[in-house]
């Protein structure tokens, strides 16, 4: 078999009492869809079909900020917002502002697939939505109880100013290697608690939340959305490795680590390049992560370094 390989992300954020009390359940949760998902792989089905049913689990599952875990924004809504690439002809599809769609990530395909576009957004991507069948839930599906309960304890508690500056926030990603040599990358999410309505992170983005080009890498960012739309975060990778002789590894490392050494703001990337190696760094207390390839097995972490 030729080589493949798998990297998937929960997000990049500090710690919590909810992350630490339910640590047990994010790991099984990230063996699950890791062991799916590279199953695809295994059957040598696309990069693009083992990212796209990667963050269909994560958005399905509610211990994520994506789908049915989305935060709940100033107004008390959820609007979501997801991106799928794939490296070989550089397709892309992104939704933002979206409401209803059980999957977000699904319609982005269906965009990369089926449209002349490459981001709709709000009304517009909710009919082609409809248009294309894809399952609808009612808004209060999108609701989990923990982001019910964040919502309404911050909300009443804490100024205006105050919640302006929550950080509870997250994304989720994954970056497959297939074995034609196909790089595909995917990102969803939910969006910050308490966002003004309407904002559109770095989720959505090509270039930023998520990049797939076979000639250099595919990339995943994560953390404060500001910060990755300021560096252009997942082109960036691509560009490092496109003009320098840095392993994708080290290139994670420089954006992070050094490029932007003194930000305050969460920062997370997970990363394959053109030959199936694996990147991942970040900034924060702890990185939702697992990954997996044809030359080593599945490593789940949380905490860890």
């Amino acid at each position: 078999m030729s080589k493949i390989s798998l990297v998937i992300h929960g997000g990049a954020r500090k710690d919590s009492e909810f992350i630490r009390e339910y640590r047990d359940d994010y790991k099984a949760a990230l063996t699950e869809v890791s062991q799916l998902t590279y199953a695809i792989l295994k059957k040598g089905k696309h990069a693009l079909d083992a990212v796209e049913a990667a963050v269909v689990y994560m958005e399905d599952h509610i211990l994520f900020n994506a789908g049915r875990g989305s935060a709940i924004n100033s107004v008390g809504e959820t609007e979501m917002e997801a991106a799928i690439m794939e490296g070989k002809e550089l397709r892309s599809g992104a939704v933002t502002l979206l409401k209803k769609v059980k999957n977000p990530v699904s319609l982005a395909r269906h965009i990369l697939e089926d449209s002349k576009h490459i981001l709709l957004g709000a009304e517009g991507a909710l009919e082609y939505a409809k248009y294309k069948k894809v399952q609808l839930e009612y808004d209060s599906y999108f609701i989990t109880p923990h982001q019910y309960d964040v919502f309404m304890e911050e909300r009443d508690s804490k100024t205006e100013k105050e919640k302006e500056n929550i950080l509870n926030h997250g994304t989720v990603g994954a970056v497959a290697f297939d074995s034609k040599g196909n790089i595909a990358a995917a990102t969803s999410t939910g969006g910050l608690a308490f966002n003004r309505k309407g904002r559109v992170g770095d989720a959505c983005m090509i270039g930023i939340g998520c990049y797939a080009n076979n000639k250099t890498c595919g990339v995943c960012s994560t953390g404060d959305g500001e910060i990755n739309i300021r560096n252009t975060s997942a082109a960036y990778i691509s560009m490092l490795l496109e003009h320098t002789s840095l392993s994708i590894q080290e290139a994670c490392n420089y954006l992070i680590h050094s490029r932007n050494k003194d930000t305050t703001s969460d920062m997370g990337l997970i990363a394959i390049d053109k030959s199936g190696n694996i990147g991942i760094s970040y900034n924060t207390e702890l990185m939702h992560r697992a990954w997996i390839s044809s030359e080593r097995g599945l490593q789940v972490k949380i905490y860890e370094p």
